[in-house]
């Protein structure tokens, strides 16, 4: 895990992104002092992947469906 300062951390902040996209931690300090923490994000597991894109292709339909109707469609793809 490497150790940023503040200022480093705005000025190169797309970079820091681009190595917690990467999988790497970062460490951000100010005056020597760690303040906070960049990691990456967990990756979604099937589930909410699965609602995700239910709801993209919901929203292409245009056919009004709400989540009542999301959870019927998910719990007919369980049987």
């Amino acid at each position: 895990m490497a150790d940023i300062s503040a200022y480093d951390a705005k000025t190169h902040w797309s970079r820091l992104l681009a190595r917690a996209r990467a999988g790497e931690s970062v460490t951000i300090t100010h005056r020597g002092r760690p303040v906070a923490r960049l990691v990456p994000a967990p990756a979604p597991d099937a589930g909410t992947a699965a609602l995700r894109r239910l709801r993209k292709r919901a929203a292409r339909l245009k056919t009004g469906l709400g989540p009542a109707d999301l959870r019927a469609l998910i719990d007919d793809g369980r049987r």
